[in-house]
């Protein structure tokens, strides 16, 4: 598993810990560093924007996790 696929396994995880029923779709490829992350729940969206770093540092950089999880916390809250 290369370096990107456990940022986004673990991205998944902070989601799914957060809201289960929450869907989110995250592109492959990043845009301008940037990955634009699409969640859905019970026919709303909403959109988060992470750099790609920060899901490549996910995995190891506990406040770059704590990070993350509070911009993904605020964005599933909001719904």
């Amino acid at each position: 598993m290369g370096e990107f696929d456990e940022g986004k396994e673990k991205f998944l995880q902070v989601v799914k810990s957060i809201d289960p029923s929450v869907e989110v779709v995250m592109p492959v490829t990043p845009s301008r560093g940037m990955f634009l992350i699409s969640f859905t729940k019970a026919g709303q969206r909403k959109f988060l924007t992470v750099s790609e770093d920060d899901i490549l540092d996910l995995t190891e950089d506990p406040d770059i996790l704590k990070k993350v999880t509070g911009e993904v916390q605020s964005s599933i809250t909001a719904f």
